[in-house]
């Protein structure tokens, strides 16, 4: 063969046995039944937490992911939701399941603080003022937490760790794009998370994030503002602090229901330009994610060693996508006949992706357009006061949060 045929061989070897290697770590990290650490012997464990769930508008399923709140099987916890408006939808919901457990100690609080383009963060930081417990988690609204889910967390704890992380997967999908979005979340997106953490570089993701209420004070919140995605910058921080990140497993369900094609694009397009603005390093590589280059690579040595093209189409395919397969049925995540053509879709995506996220310079959220330059990169020294309407079980009062009490340490 031709030194360029050699080369493309060696590319192709390389991406093939990163797909299946890290397909079987994760075979490993997600598998139903899998250890989730010491939970019993953890010192944490034996510590209260506050769990902050921010909320915006109605989901397909927020009424399954609200009072799954209220089961967890921990001694002591609290729960703080979080909207931005008063007059949003989700608040009668809220409320009523809050009435409804009233074993269960949880507030509604409204308002926004300003510490950045993030609006996630903006609307969750009350909950982090108004926490009771030094153990703080910040969970996605529309994550279906279970009874385990803080001795899952904690369980992953490690000594050398400043927080814990949980990625999710998606589940119940209700049509062909809804599955598309599998492929996304769960053997990609998932499967690359749980590889990198067991190789030693355990990075945040946004829909389950533990921390000590100590690594958020004196300035530590106001860092998560400093990238335009909170997980891009709770990375960023713990390792500046030299501190690790523990990543959490098997991972909790993300409910999606039904989805068009202009939501998934839209919705990993929002996430490529938040890479590539928060880790250009690290995204470039990205362009190598997927089927695509391998298997041009892969034919190319194929033709410089007089290999038919079909048949080294059909193979490499083959073996591309089996452990990909077995990936989600050992995992126990949703698949079908559609969803191998889902992960051939999502890989013709992805280049697509890539190319487009170096163009743009904003993303939308939730309707609202955040710039990617706007992040500030130092401490945030404005904390305007807001106004939280604290709303409890059978009872309300409305408490002014003033800058005194944002100061407490």
């Amino acid at each position: 063969m031709s030194i360029l045929a050699q080369s493309a061989a060696a590319l192709a070897a390389s991406l093939l046995t990163i797909q299946v290697a890290s397909a079987a770590i994760a075979m490993v990290r997600c598998r139903k039944g899998a250890p989730v650490g010491t939970t019993s012997k953890s010192k944490n464990s034996l510590k209260g937490i506050t769990i902050v769930r921010p909320l915006c508008g109605l989901e397909p399923y927020s009424q399954e992911t609200i009072e799954a709140s209220f089961q967890i099987d921990w001694p002591d916890y609290e729960l703080i939701f979080c909207v931005a408006d008063a007059q949003d939808p989700i608040v009668p919901l809220a409320q009523t399941a809050i009435d409804r457990h009233p074993h269960v100690p949880a507030r509604l609080l409204f308002g926004m603080e300003r510490l950045g383009p993030n609006p996630k963060l903006n609307n969750m930081a009350k909950g982090f003022r108004n926490a009771r417990f030094d153990i703080i988690v910040f969970v996605d609204s529309n994550l279906l937490v279970a009874p385990d889910y803080l001795h899952r967390l904690t369980g992953a704890w490690r000594a050398d760790a400043g927080m814990v992380t949980a990625p999710a997967f998606g589940d119940r999908p209700e049509g062909f794009w809804s599955l598309l979005e599998c492929a996304m979340l769960n053997s990609y997106q998932a499967r690359i998370q749980y590889a990198v953490d067991t190789l030693g570089s355990g990075f945040a993701q946004g829909k389950s994030l533990m921390f000590r209420r100590a690594d958020l004070e004196r300035g530590g919140l106001e860092s998560l503002a400093s990238e335009p995605a909170e997980e891009a910058a709770a990375t960023k921080m713990m390792r500046g602090k030299a501190r690790g990140i523990a990543v959490a497993g098997p991972p909790y369900p993300q409910l999606l229901g039904r989805r068009s094609l202009a939501q998934v694009w839209g919705r990993h397009l929002r996430w490529a330009r938040l890479r590539r603005a928060s880790f250009p390093v690290l995204f470039a590589p990205e362009i190598f994610s997927g089927v695509l280059p391998p298997l041009a690579a892969a034919l190319v040595a194929a033709h410089g060693a007089g290999i038919n093209l079909l048949a080294a189409t059909v193979v490499f395919l083959a073996v591309w996508y089996i452990p990909e397969w077995l990936l989600t049925r050992i995992a126990g995540w949703p698949r079908s006949a559609a969803l191998l053509p889902a992960m051939l879709l999502r890989d013709i995506l992805l280049p697509a992706l890539y190319f487009c996220a170096f163009f743009g310079r904003s993303v939308t959220w939730n309707g609202n357009k955040v710039d990617l330059a706007a992040a500030p990169k130092r401490r945030v020294l404005q904390r305007p006061q807001i106004i939280a309407t604290v709303l409890s079980a059978g009872s309300a009062r409305l408490a002014r949060v003033s800058l005194k009490s944002f100061r407490r340490s």
